[in-house]
């Protein structure tokens, strides 16, 4: 009992702070603010609280905006797992159902035929009709209750198909969203190493060119340092639209971390795939970068690009380290720009890791 109070005034002291922010910020008092605030009181998201923090200190408030962007950065993709388990509790309490439902019908089956068993060594020895006539109308009594069983199975059955239907959607859903970047709206790492080896696979399996695009924005690091996470994330935001925008088709695009973003490209040779990359790089430069609370211009985004392109022998890792390898060639030369494993500079990469 002091174990169940001592819970609930903790919960209620979290509920407090929650709504007492709410109250000198002047916010909605909505669930999701409310969320933010209450997941804020118990200090469990620690990069909740350091860019709630950073915000404030810099801007002292949140405005709807930063409310948004912070619950669908930091909290949204967090009930994913929440939601499956919800999904999967309900399929499995569906085929509960029809289990039970099925073995009824099973036994009154088993109850139909042996009714019918009794009736046959009846019909054998009846001598006359007033013999014959209540066999006969037990046979209809019970003929009339197993097509009603019968009725109801099929028709519980056609429901259940129709809802463990929809719930399959809802797990397709549910699955493509824990492969999504909540931030960027493109692939997360995870999509990005399942695609990336299917396609390796396809590619040496059926004999055709693929490459790799690995890029990374450049000087990230200051436009946080700067501005605060909230403007670095819009860069990132930027970054994910331009993608959207350039690549189309069966190409791969993902986050792959942090500031990195990674293209992968089938049935795609080196220089279609050079064209591809400044293609994006030029798209992301064209935007110019607003701050979004002010209406400040902070002026343009540039990324480097590095390029690889599957050789005989090659594996997803190997891939990947000669792309990246020339996205820090493409840094080292002074950023802005595009390189691949025939450039000068991915040889002088090279020679500086050896060395």
């Amino acid at each position: 009992m002091v174990k169940l109070l001592d819970e609930h005034e903790r919960t209620m002291a979290f509920a407090e702070v929650a709504l007492g922010q709410i109250r000198s910020l002047r916010q909605t008092a909505v669930p999701r603010n409310y969320e933010i605030w209450y997941v804020y009181a118990t200090g469990y998201n620690a990069p909740l609280n350091k860019i709630i923090n950073e915000t404030l200190a810099r801007n002292g408030k949140l405005s709807e905006a930063d409310l948004e962007q912070i619950y669908e950065t930091y909290l949204s993709h967090i009930k994913t797992s929440d939601r499956i388990d919800k999904v999967g509790a309900r399929v499995i309490g569906e085929i509960d159902d029809v289990m039970t439902l099925i073995s009824d019908a099973l036994g009154m089956s088993a109850s139909y035929d042996a009714s019918l068993s009794g009736a046959s060594e009846k019909l054998a020895s009846a001598k006359n009709g007033d013999q014959l006539k209540p066999i006969i109308e037990q046979l209809v009594k019970s003929t009339r209750e197993m097509r009603e069983i019968n009725k109801a199975l099929e028709s519980r059955l056609t429901l259940s198909k129709t809802e463990i239907s929809n719930l399959q959607h809802s797990l397709e859903a549910i699955r493509a969203e824990s492969l999504t970047d909540p931030l960027t709206g493109l692939g997360n790492r995870k999509y990005f190493d399942r695609s990336i080896e299917m396609a390796v696979q396809t590619a040496i399996a059926n004999g055709e060119p693929l490459s790799l695009l690995m890029f990374d924005i450049d000087h990230f690091k200051s436009f946080n340092d700067s501005y605060g996470h909230l403007t670095g994330d819009q860069v990132l935001r930027l970054v994910g639209m331009s993608l959207k925008q350039t690549i189309k088709g069966k190409d791969i695009t993902a986050r792959y971390g942090g500031e990195e973003f990674a293209v992968v490209l089938p049935n795609t040779g080196l220089r279609q795939a050079l064209t591809v990359a400044d293609h994006i790089r030029r798209a992301v430069m064209a935007k110019e970068l607003k701050k979004k609370s002010t209406g400040e211009i902070l002026g343009r985004v540039t990324i480097s690009v590095g390029v690889s392109l599957l050789k005989p022998g090659d594996d997803t890792d190997s891939l990947i380290e000669r792309a990246d390898a020339c996205l820090y060639a493409a840094k080292r030369a002074g950023r802005n720009r595009v390189v691949c494993e025939v450039d000068p500079e991915y040889t002088a990469e090279i020679r500086s890791r050896v060395a």
